[in-house]
């Protein structure tokens, strides 16, 4: 923690800033460790200060050693933040624009004794290279989201619904070390597997369905994220065309990754790909986001990202093709940057699997 506390100094010091305060819960837990639903930090060149209720004092002090805990009641909230930027000679306070309601705004203008500046992304662009520790967290997640994928092929056959799919998943992943869900499952099945953010429902498994499968778990506040196809029956012709094609499309970017490479080099070599077997209309979503802390995160493999992946940058690769009322393949995995290229962390089998029984 005492690492990213001076990487925030830094990017104060870089903006001519001489404090943040930070309201984003993924960032507070990212920044000081502390878990707790109800808290802010304040942060200067030389504090660091945070401030939460009585249910979370004894938590946060456990949890964040690094930071002065005060215990604030609601009232008492500005005149805690006024006492810190007397104290540290505040006079630019940076605050997370994307955080604070216009309401809450115009009462910080109202009580706070700084200049407040509207800051984007300070501490968001510090979380886009994950450390060991980081990446052996989303090791753990993406490893209990395999597991998940293997169990359930078991479970698929002919009559069960997408809900009951979907539960499974959900109760196999806590019941072996998830936390929570990276984000709400996606089972889609038959014609509904041709809609990439179709919400599970009571739609029964029938013969020669495409099942396309997205989801994750969170690992000690790290997401995992993955996305498997498979047929239920025998696959047809067709099928097996299109699912191929989404094959050889990731395949051809995951090889393509590289440091310094930008996000849209790496989206083009899949979409081209696809565009050429002529299915490019059916393939319109970005090729892929980044992973940390929360599910989506920057830079994205997309049509327009100028940014450059960088070594330490954990992101998905997760072509598609969705055609309506026949359906819909994705497959999706979740890689580190390296030095070198990368490192996929999705272990889980990529080939087509046909669900006979």
């Amino acid at each position: 923690m005492k690492k990213r506390l001076m990487k925030i100094r830094e990017a104060l010091s870089k903006n001519n800033l001489d404090a943040i305060i930070i309201h984003s819960s993924v960032n507070r837990r990212y920044i000081s460790a502390f878990t707790g639903s109800a808290g802010i930090l304040l942060i200067s060149k030389f504090s660091a200060v945070l401030l939460t209720d009585f249910r979370y004092i004894e938590q946060a002090t456990k949890q964040a050693p690094d930071f002065t805990i005060i215990n604030y009641t609601t009232e008492g909230l500005y005149n805690e933040i006024n006492k810190f930027i007397e104290k540290e000679n505040v006079k630019r306070l940076a605050f997370e624009a994307e955080q604070l309601s216009f309401n809450d705004y115009k009462k910080y203008e109202e009580m706070i004794n700084a200049h407040l500046i509207p800051t984007n992304k300070i501490v968001e662009d510090i979380r886009k290279i994950k450390d060991i520790d980081e990446i052996e967290s989303i090791k753990k997640a993406v490893d209990i989201g395999d597991k998940a994928f293997n169990h359930i092929l078991s479970f698929l056959k002919e009559g069960i619904s997408e809900r009951e799919i979907a539960l499974e998943l959900e109760y196999f992943m806590k019941k072996n070390g998830a936390s929570d869900l990276s984000f709400s499952t996606i089972v889609a099945s038959g014609a509904f597997s041709s809609l990439p953010h179709w919400e599970p429902g009571e739609r029964r498994l029938q013969n020669g369905d495409f099942l396309v499968m997205d989801f994750g778990c969170i690992y000690k506040g790290y997401c995992s994220d993955m996305t498997r196809t498979v047929v239920i029956g025998k696959a047809s012709s067709k099928q097996k065309e299109i699912y191929n094609i989404v094959l050889e499309a990731q395949k051809a970017a995951l090889e393509a990754i590289k440091p310094f490479k930008k996000g849209k080099e790496i989206d083009k070599i899949s979409r081209d790909y696809i565009e050429n077997k002529g299915y490019g209309q059916y393939f319109g979503h970005g090729l892929g986001h980044c992973v940390g802390m929360e599910i989506h995160e920057n830079p994205r493999f997309s049509i327009n990202e100028e940014e450059e992946f960088l070594p330490g940058m954990v992101v998905t690769v997760e072509p598609g093709i969705y055609i309506p009322d026949f359906g819909g393949v994705r497959i999706e995995d979740l890689v580190v940057i390296t030095k070198d290229g990368i490192d996929n962390l999705t272990k889980s089998p990529k080939e087509l699997i046909e669900i006979l029984n």
